[in-house]
Order: C-alpha cells, then structure tokens, then sequence
C-alpha cells in the first residue's frame, strides 16, 4: 500500500514537473490557459471547465471546454475580490452549467482569477486530495499567467509608443513640409493627405476661418451643400473634437452630409479652422489617440498658413509704411522750407505729425517785398485722406494768393473748390491773413479755425471773424474779414489743436487756458523762443503719452 502511494506521489510530481516546464516555456496566453485547463480536464477526468481571469476590477471568461455557446455568453459578471467564490451569480451559473469545483489562481498578492470544472466522467466526487492537487496545479499556473499578462500588456505598451513615436515623426516631417508651401490649397491637401493615408477616409473638409467668413479649402463633399450648411451654424466657437453622436444632436445639418468627426484648427487658443472627416473606410471608430493626431496636424498646418498670412501682412505693411515715407517727405516739402525775412517782423514755425503723414497745414507765402499770407489749416482725419486734402487746399492758395482778390471773396472761392472735392464728414478749418509789412497791417479771415491769440500789452485778443469751416457745403454767407494795426512788440500766436487737446496719461488736455497763459507769459521773447517753450511745455505736459494729432503752431512777434 505504501508503494502504492508513494508511486502514485511520484507520477504526480512528475507531470507536475512537466506541467511546469511547458506552461513556462510561453509567453503566449492562450496558449498557457489551455495547457492549463486540458491538464486540469485530464487529470480529473472532467467533461467541462472554464477559466476566467481579472480584467478591469471584474472577472472575465477568457477559455472553456465543453461549455455551450450560451452558457458561455451567461457568465455572470462578478467584481474581482477575495469572496468572489462566493458570489450568488457564481454559484447559480456553476449550478446551470454542472461545474463541480472551483479554485481562484492567485499570484503572490493578489487574486488573478478562477478556474471551474465539470464532473468526472465516473459520476464521483472531487476528493480532498484533489481539490489539494487542484490548488497546486493552479499555483505553479499563477506565475505564468500573471507573466504572460505582464508581457502581452508591455507589449501593448511598446506598440503604442511605437505608434507615437511614429506619429511624432510624421508630425515632425509634416512642420517641414508644410514650410514649403505658400498657398492655403496646397497646406491643406497636405494636411488631408497626411489624414486619409493614418485612418483611411474618403470624404473630408478643410475649413478656414476669415471672421464670420467661411472658406473651404479642400474638400470631398458637395462644396455648395457644404457651405450652406456651414453658414446655418455658428462654428468659430468650436473648441474640442466632436464625435458622431455628438454632431447629430447639435449639428444634424453636418450629421446628414455623414460627416463623423469635427476637430478644431486652433492656435493661441483662438479656433481658425476646422478638420471635417467621414466614416473610416475599414469601419473602425475615431479613438483618442487618432483625434489627438489630427489635432496635432491641424494645428501645424494652422500654424503654417498664419505665418505665412502674418509674412504677407508684414511685407505689406512694410512696403506701406515705404510709400508712406515717401508721401511724408513729399508732405514736408509742400511746407515752406525757409521761412521769408522782414526787418519789422519775427516768424517762427513748427509742424509734427502724429503719422507719418498728417492732415494739419501751413504756409508763409511771399507776394512781394511788401505783403506776404500766413495761412494754418487743420483737416478733419489723420493719415493719406487727410494729407491728400491738405495738398489740394495748399494748391488751390498758392493760385488763388496771386489773383488780387479781396480775402472775404478769396475764402469763399477756396470753400466752394474744396467741396466740390470732399467727401462727406470730411472739413478743413481755416484761418489765414495778409500782412502788409510796410503798414504793418494785418488782414483775416477765420473759417471755424481754433482763433489765433493776439497778444499786446498783456491781454490777449480772439481772432476770430470770418464764417463757416471749409468743405461742408457751398458758400451761401459771404465770409467777413477783419483788419488789424499792428504795433510794436505785438505777438500773433497761430495753433491747431493738437496742442491745446494735447492729453496726458491721466485723460487730462492741455487745454486753451492754459496755452493762453503760457503765451502770456512768454510774450517778451522773441518769436522763436515762444514757439519752442510752448512745444516743450505740451511735451513736459502728455509725458510720453503717444501723440494722437497733429501739431503746428506759428509764432509772429512785431519788432
């Protein structure tokens, strides 16, 4: 009898020794599950088994032998914990299923799954030595189990970042690709070929936003009945991915187009254009990593046609700003270069404007050794529409100086030219005089200008006679002029207003008040002198605030 249990121990080590060495000998799952069961159904003599392994929190059918199809589709699903044997629905289903014992494989900390088997074919009972047997058979399987699921999830692992990286190589060649190209149409045929050639598409949209503007780049859907759908929806706002599901509740005009997926062109977090794409060819789902993909590509091929908008933009604005230098220079030499000279008067001006090119006017225009014009204008506007005005006004008065008409009819002539060349909302205020040098006499005519500061004897007179701005409409009112002796030491302060709207950092103007007082104060320098503390004053007085018009100012003292 002894011999007989010790040969009988004997050809259980054995084939546990083999069992062993041939489950270990794999590192391939199925192959090892059914080792394991068929050495289990053999050894037992039993007519059915299952295995079913930990996945997720729950256990998993994952191999049976002898179990029918729907018993196998009825495993309960049952939370993977120390008591799962004894879970009711286990039971029941062992019960439905004939399956006679039991046992969980358990790793070294953990319970990794269950192992069930039928009865034996002669009807008896699984005893305790086979239930221990049983238990021995599934702890040399442990090992081999867990290792397998190790290894099959470490290659899982290495073939996602084998994905990836192989994306991140694609992203990198695509950056230099799409670097090569100038046109939108070509950056976005890469984008789509780079598209279709990862997930297998055949319809697809490339769509750029311009504003509220919709423009299709590319695409293989019905470029008209695609616009009209896109211009239903408001989709500027679209700042994640959008699945099938989620387009037919929120965008079913897209949804009937069968379009299955909607990712966003964004850069610095501002969507400018949206990637459109149709069911996949082989009928697999978008997956996060595939969205992940062709938000990458959609955001350097974004990138890429910003720059190259951004680069057309610069040389644009650098060529403007070119011509714009050019119109300066040929502004600034529409004012007097050099001012005349006269023995009985002092003339100091200035002219800076707040562009490159400005809408203020002046001029000092010699007739003859006797009489000259001193002329100051402020167009309404800034920039070339109002240099272009200025221009006109300086050459309708340089004719217009030298035909011996009475100043009031002069400023009524000049009126009726300038608005027949305006356009509306466009004026000029206007304030010019002839000074007859050898009276010593001054003739005006203000049209809506900010009134000239004639200082004598510390009080200051308004020049302010003459009628409405220029450019508004036809003269119906004749102008009114007015005519000044001059004396000595008289100071004739002429300004736009830039300078008394000069606006510091705290919203506060320099104001009229406070240049009349300057000049006031200023009145017993001489003319170049005046001109310049009065500049230096607005400077002081804005601080570094940027200049928002123009500025010119003349100053004319009586010696």
């Amino acid at each position: 009898m002894r011999d007989t249990s010790s040969l009988k121990l004997k050809r259980n080590l054995t084939s546990l020794v083999d069992f062993s060495r041939v489950i270990n000998s794999s590192t391939d799952l199925d192959f090892i599950l059914n080792n394991v069961l068929l050495t289990c159904l053999g050894k037992f003599l039993s007519t059915k088994g299952l295995i079913a392994l930990k996945e997720k929190g729950k256990i998993k059918l994952r191999h049976s032998k002898g179990l029918s199809v729907e018993l196998s589709r009825n495993f309960p699903d049952i939370t993977a914990n120390g008591d799962c044997l004894e879970k009711e629905e286990l039971k029941t289903f062992m019960h439905s299923a004939n399956l006679k014992a039991v046992e969980t494989i358990s790793s070294s900390d953990d319970s990794i799954g269950l192992v069930c088997l039928g009865e034996k074919l002669n009807k008896t009972d699984y005893t305790e030595d086979d239930l221990d047997f049983f238990k021995t058979i599934l702890n040399i399987s442990a090992t081999a189990i867990q290792n397998s699921i190790i290894i099959n999830e470490l290659k899982k692992v290495n073939r996602f970042l084998d994905s990836r990286v192989q994306r991140l190589n694609s992203l990198f060649e695509l950056s230099k690709e799409f670097g090569l190209f100038t046109e939108a149409t070509k950056v976005a045929r890469l984008l789509m070929l780079s598209v279709i050639g990862q997930f297998m598409i055949s319809k697809f949209a490339v769509i750029l936003f311009n504003g509220e503007k919709k423009e299709i780049l590319e695409s293989k859907y019905d470029k008209g009945e695609l616009l009209r759908k896109l211009n239903s929806y408001r989709l500027n706002g679209i700042d994640n991915s959008i699945r099938r599901e989620d387009i037919e509740n929120e965008y079913p005009g897209l949804a009937i187009l069968d379009i299955h997926l909607v990712v966003p062109m964004q850069m610095q977090g501002e969507t400018k254009g949206l990637i459109m794409l149709g069911k996949r060819i082989n009928n697999l789902q978008y997956a996060e990593s595939d969205i992940e993909f062709i938000y990458s590509v959609g955001s350097l091929a974004i990138i890429s046609l910003e720059n190259k908008r951004l680069f057309l933009e610069a040389l644009e604005k650098q060529k403007l700003e070119e011509e714009l230098d050019i119109a300066r220079d040929i502004q600034q030499n529409l004012l007097p270069q050099v001012l005349p000279q006269y023995d009985n008067f002092e003339i100091a001006a200035l002219n800076i404007s707040s562009k490159q090119v400005g809408g203020d006017y002046y001029d000092v225009i010699k007739l003859d050794e006797d009489n000259f014009f001193l002329t100051i204008g402020d167009v309404s506007g800034k920039g070339v529409p109002a240099s272009l005005m200025m221009a006109s006004i300086q050459a309708f008065l340089q004719v217009i100086c030298r035909q011996g008409m009475e100043l009031e009819e002069a400023t009524g002539l000049i009126n009726d030219l300038i608005s027949e060349k305006t356009t509306e909302g466009r004026f000029i205020t206007f304030f010019w005089a002839r000074v007859n040098v050898k009276e010593e006499k001054l003739t005006y005519v203000n049209a809506g200008h900010n009134p000239p500061l004639l200082i004598r004897n510390g009080k200051i007179q308004k020049l302010e006679k003459g009628g409405m701005i220029l450019g508004v409409m036809k003269t119906k009112n004749p102008y009114i002029s007015e005519e000044i002796k001059l004396q000595k030491n008289d100071v004739l302060v002429m300004y736009t207003d830039g300078i008394s709207e000069a606006m510091n950092k705290r919203g506060e103007e320099f104001s009229e008040e406070k240049l009349e007082k300057l000049a006031l104060s200023l009145s017993n320098k001489s003319a170049e002198h005046i001109l310049n503390e009065i500049n230096l004053e607005v400077q002081n007085f804005v601080s570094g605030n940027m200049q928002s018009d123009d500025i010119t100012m003349i100053v004319i003292k009586v010696k």
